[in-house]
């Protein structure tokens, strides 16, 4: 009885209309493992499985994907897990919960068990080449001045950012460092279609971080265009459904949660949208401008509640919410929903 109340009051929290007043920054929340004396060098993302606890990527070869338990307290890492999972997300489905991801590096796309086995690897060589960009000519010189000739020049290539899963397990993933386009693939991993980059009516700049937008019937995709300060709405078959929010501080992540979206700006905030689009809390902001957009920013410096640089965001089961910075040192914020 008590577990239903308690599911009951967290739901109807959620739907409750937001406001910043609604979250409380927790200091020190996060318990390094004894020898660790960062989390290390972060260029990734964070996500929360079903039982709450708290996956977040890291570029350390021995612990690309570490795992904290709801309290903070490090549980694990991942031994299998990348060193290169720029973005990725945690899904509950009918076989089970896995992590699904693109390697920036590694060009490829996993899905992995929560212990971090693999269990199914898509290949860009699966994207057709159209719909990627081409390494340009070398400008590298030698010490007499002339022109090094690069092995690549010409190959067609990706940097893959993000992705999210649809509830009926298609795969959808964008190459927000290459051509922001977005490749969409059935749930055995078979390529489907591409949709979007960087030419009109889409005119992408970094399309960084997308998720698919379970408000509304049919799905939507919500996507992050960083550097034109924008979110935007994409139907699941590539339509351009209209811009969501402008003028944001360059939105680098996004995720979903009831009536609820929640983006990460690099630029030095996380704002939670409602379902048109309008700003209904900000967290975090951070005016400071040498702090902010950078991975740089040194932990002496570091405020409770201010974030730096947002580079992946997350909700769990009761609404808090979980920023994962980019950042050399590695910092994870969390905000408790009261």
């Amino acid at each position: 009885m008590r577990h239903s109340l308690l599911a009951t009051l967290t739901l109807t929290a959620l739907l409750l209309p937001a406001r910043a007043a609604d979250w409380k920054a927790t200091a020190d929340w996060l318990k390094l493992p004894a020898g660790r004396p960062t989390l290390g060098n972060m260029h990734g993302d964070i996500a929360v499985s079903s039982k709450g606890e708290v996956y977040v990527s890291t570029m350390d070869p021995k612990a690309g994907v570490q795992v904290y338990a709801p309290d903070g307290k490090w549980l694990r890492n991942l031994p299998d897990a990348p060193a290169d999972f720029h973005g990725f997300v945690i899904k509950k489905q009918a076989d089970g919960e896995f992590i699904y991801g693109p390697r920036l590096g590694g060009q490829t796309i996993l899905k992995l068990t929560l212990e971090g086995k693999k269990v199914l690897e898509i290949p860009a060589s699966a994207i057709p080449d159209e719909f990627k960009n081409k390494t340009g000519p070398s400008k590298k010189k030698n010490d007499k001045g002339e022109i090094i000739k690069d092995p690549n020049e010409g190959k067609s290539f990706v940097r893959l950012t993000g992705m999210d899963i649809a509830p009926n397990g298609d795969w959808f993933v964008t190459d927000g460092y290459s051509s922001s386009y977005v490749h969409r693939f059935d749930k055995s991993g078979k390529y489907q279609k591409s949709f979007g980059g960087k030419k009109a009516p889409y005119n992408f700049t970094t399309l960084h971080k997308i998720a698919v937008d379970t408000r509304f019937t049919p799905n939507r995709i919500i996507c992050c265009d960083r550097e034109a300060l924008r979110v935007v709405h994409l139907s699941l078959d590539g339509e351009l459904l209209g811009v969501v929010a402008k003028d944001l501080l360059a939105p680098a992540a996004i995720t979903v949660q009831g009536d609820y979206a929640l983006v990460g700006e690099i630029g030095g905030a996380v704002s939670v949208l409602d379902k048109e689009g309008k700003l209904v809390a900000r967290l975090g902001l951070n005016t400071e401008k040498a702090e902010v957009k950078n991975n740089q920013t040194k932990p002496e410096v570091w405020r409770t509640g201010f974030v730096t640089a947002p580079h992946g965001v997350a909700f769990n089961a009761a609404g808090d919410i979980f920023v994962a910075e980019y950042n050399v040192y590695g910092r994870v914020h969390r905000f408790n929903r009261l």
